[in-house]
């Protein structure tokens, strides 16, 4: 029997790359979108874990089943790790991209590029029927650049520099940030995890088949072989 994963969010954007990185994963795949009534998770954790935990256990409890959830963000050294686990709201919870890029750029106005280290941090916890039975943490160092750049990607990937090409995500696209990134990372160890855990859920259902012939007169729908 297919099971059934629930990725806990309903960010599009986010929706879509998880999607992506998720691939090979023998589940039927839905979001908190499919699910009426599905509850809003605060996340108000001090780490990306402690998010990702609590938004896969609330779902996994209200669904019965199978879930995944992720939090993520901008760690950067010179703001004493702002915005974390607020850089999706860093400008307010309704806030765009772009303003919340405009506002980090703002605060690092006058640092040199030798101080504006930063880091995305992804963080993976999957729970079944309201335990968790997986969590992960991945991150993707890099600096902050001076202006915006690229038109690939989203949130702060316009102006997050990957040192190794000098340009942003924004720039680079999804075929290097599928390689590199914070997410990417997560997400493939979670894909393993799945597919070996749905794997072992799959060969605990299969029942055991009888081989035995019940009748005395032979079948002839089946040919025998003498290995």
């Amino acid at each position: 029997m297919i099971r059934q994963l629930v990725i806990a969010s309903r960010n599009e954007k986010k929706l879509r790359e998880l999607k992506r990185y998720l691939k090979g994963v023998k589940a039927k795949v839905s979001t908190l979108k499919d699910f009426e009534g599905a509850p809003e998770v605060v996340e108000n954790g001090a780490t990306f874990l402690k998010n990702a935990k609590k938004k896969a256990l609330t779902v996994s409890r209200f669904t019965k089943g199978l879930v995944l959830a992720d939090d993520s963000g901008l760690v950067v050294e010179a703001l004493h790790g702002r915005p974390g686990v607020r850089s999706s709201r860093f400008t307010g919870p309704r806030k765009s991209d772009e303003a919340n890029n405009l506002k980090l750029l703002k605060l690092l106005e006058n640092v040199p590029l030798a101080k504006r280290q930063a880091k995305f941090v992804c963080a993976v916890a999957i729970a079944d029927n309201g335990r968790i039975i997986k969590s992960i943490e991945e991150d993707c160092k890099g600096l902050i650049a001076f202006s915006p750049s690229g038109r690939y990607g989203f949130g702060y990937d316009p102006v997050f520099i990957i040192p190794k090409y000098n340009k942003t995500f924004g720039e680079l696209g999804l075929k290097v940030k599928d390689k590199m990134s914070h997410r990417s990372k997560a997400l493939k160890k979670a894909r393993e995890f799945l597919k070996n855990y749905l794997n072992q859920v799959h060969a605990r259902d299969i029942p055991c088949v009888n081989l035995v012939q019940k009748s005395s007169e032979p079948d002839t729908r089946y040919h025998s072989f003498m290995i």
